[in-house]
């Protein structure tokens, strides 16, 4: 059962991925969107979809809202590509570890740069 519901996942992860891309045709979601998780519930019944967003928290706000908006015609246009007996609810969420990731890595570099600016004597 679980490698079905993850074989599940990143298959919808694809799908949604595609439906987003090619068919939903909605000005406030941002162009820099990727699909970067999906969870099925076990029962199948609901997923949520983890999306990243490269822009302000205003225009990640606004896609989140045009997706969730947009859930029910995602859903029926992905349903068309997946045999499923019910196509889960979907529900999105925004993904922030990419932002994470990129504090972290500006903070590492910003590190890196003290490091080679300070002079070290050595007898120190």
């Amino acid at each position: 059962m679980k490698q079905r519901i993850q074989r599940l996942n990143s298959l919808l992860k694809e799908v949604i991925s595609e439906v987003i891309t090619r068919e939903v045709r909605n000005p406030h979601i941002h162009r820099f969107l990727t699909v970067t998780a999906v969870d099925i519930a076990s029962d199948l019944h609901s997923a949520k979809v983890h999306i990243s967003v490269i822009g302000s928290d205003a225009e990640k706000n606004e896609t989140l809202a045009a997706l969730q908006s947009a859930a029910g015609f995602i859903a029926v246009h992905a349903s068309k590509k997946v045999t499923m007996r019910y196509f889960p609810n979907l529900i999105f969420k925004i993904d922030s570890s990419v932002d994470e990731l990129i504090k972290i890595d500006s903070l590492l570099n910003k590190i890196h740069e003290e490091e080679k600016t300070r002079k070290i004597s050595p007898h120190e």
